[in-house]
């Protein structure tokens, strides 16, 4: 199971990407393998020299009783002391942020993929919309 963050390639160049475990709660987990996750809006903070992700919305448990989740709380991301080194040195410059770009399972966990990114212009965005177009043609002409 795999849940991408399209908005993210439209809006920022990727300069860089991590991997990161999630510390999630058994409703959130349960939701998350249905797919009832929302992250376009989500970006990542460094508190105390951890990572949390916030505004990521993973959907209720609806089968969960009074143990389910919060939906929007900050969720802890699992990486090692170098790679928190790298990232928060990357995001130091101008410019550059930190977002979620797909969550995934690997060996039954999920994982969330990062991408170190810099924002696109308005000129930017176009050009990469035109390109699109010009590929799509080119395939419907062979």
């Amino acid at each position: 199971m795999k849940i991408v963050n399209k908005k993210a390639t439209y809006d920022f160049f990727i300069i860089d990407s991590y991997i990161a475990g999630l510390v999630l709660a058994g409703s959130e987990v349960k939701s998350l393998r249905r797919g009832d996750v929302n992250f376009n809006d989500g970006y990542i903070i460094f508190k105390d020299g951890e990572l949390f992700i916030k505004n990521m919305r993973i959907a209720s448990y609806k089968e969960a009783t009074y143990l389910n989740h919060d939906e929007l709380r900050d969720k802890k991301l699992l990486l090692n002391k170098k790679e928190i080194e790298k990232i928060s040195k990357a995001i130091g410059e101008k410019g550059i942020t930190l977002i979620p770009l797909e969550i995934f399972t690997l060996n039954n966990r999920f994982k969330i993929k990062l991408g170190v990114c810099k924002g696109k212009k308005q000129f930017d965005k176009r050009e990469v919309i035109r390109k699109k177009d010009l590929e799509r043609e080119t395939q419907r002409k062979f």
